[in-house]
């Protein structure tokens, strides 16, 4: 296999040039944020992912799509341009995923790219959420949250009550935050869970629908029960415990609760799909 180191080359020090400043402003601003901290392990877990495909995707003849990487090289670059200029990072992040996309297209072709379609994908996962759209689904995730906890609290006989997304046990308020809202952690863990579904390359397109979809109702579970767990603490162990460290507790619970319902439902799945010949495919 001959790799076109020289064209990676010169591609890989044009990459470094144009966005070693945007990583920059990444980890200065969104990357530093509890809800979008993940970005860089989903940058590093892309490069991990292409780096393991490298016999596949620089192995066969290269055909070069010369007109169409050029073209989306062209509107990649526009985008890159307005988001340096007008400081929308969105765009400027969403850019890289195009270049590398024209790259993929003028070294190797539309076979590679087809090869290679999870990594790009996947790479969506690190352009931070639009502010509009972040606004539009935090209130009513905010909501239903606060409903289902209260709901829950209150049939086992704690004095709580709600106003909006404020709950009120025994002398305490609390208010249900943006980050208890689940719409961070849901993308983070419908991250975990494509890449999860990438590594067991289960052959069986309807159970890895039910899985990725299945994620969707396991991110609202599991805010529902971290709000449970800090309005538990503060109310039998005062406001100051629960808004220190048993609030970052209440994070690392969210995750753990996550991670074994998604690993119970793959298993749940199992017993379907794998004697139907939806098992994983050797690779």
């Amino acid at each position: 296999m001959k790799f076109p180191l020289w064209s990676l080359a010169v591609f890989g020090v044009a990459l470094g040039v144009m966005y070693i400043p945007t990583f920059v402003t990444l980890a200065q601003t969104v990357w530093a944020t509890d809800e979008q901290g993940h970005g860089p392990l989903i940058l590093a877990a892309c490069a991990w992912l292409l780096w393991g495909m490298r016999e596949d995707l620089f192995g066969p003849p290269a055909q070069p799509a010369v007109v169409p990487g050029f073209l989306l090289l062209a509107l990649a670059l526009i985008m890159y341009v307005v988001g340096r200029s007008q400081r929308v990072i969105e765009f400027e992040a969403s850019s890289l995923i195009l270049v590398l996309l024209s790259g993929m297209l003028l070294l190797q072709g539309f076979a590679a790219v087809k090869r290679a379609w999870f990594p790009f994908l996947f790479m969506l996962f690190m352009v931070p959420l639009p502010g509009a759209l972040v606004q539009a689904l935090t209130l009513p995730l905010k909501s239903a949250v606060s409903v289902v906890a209260e709901q829950i609290l209150y049939w086992v006989g704690y004095p709580i009550g709600r106003t909006g997304v404020t709950l009120t046990i025994g002398p305490y308020q609390l208010l249900v935050a943006d980050a208890c809202s689940g719409l961070n952690s849901l993308f983070t863990l419908e991250s975990l869970g494509l890449l999860y579904m990438n590594i067991m390359n289960y052959k069986s397109k309807t159970r890895n629908l039910i899985l990725g979809l299945g994620i969707v109702p396991i991110s609202f579970i599991a805010n529902v029960t971290r709000v449970i767990i800090l309005v538990l603490i503060t109310y039998h162990l005062g406001d100051e415990t629960g808004q220190g460290f048993a609030h970052e507790f209440a994070g690392l619970v969210l995750f753990s609760v996550a991670l074994v319902l998604t690993y119970g439902l793959d298993r749940l799945l199992a017993a379907r799909f794998d004697d139907m010949g939806g098992a994983r495919d050797g690779r």
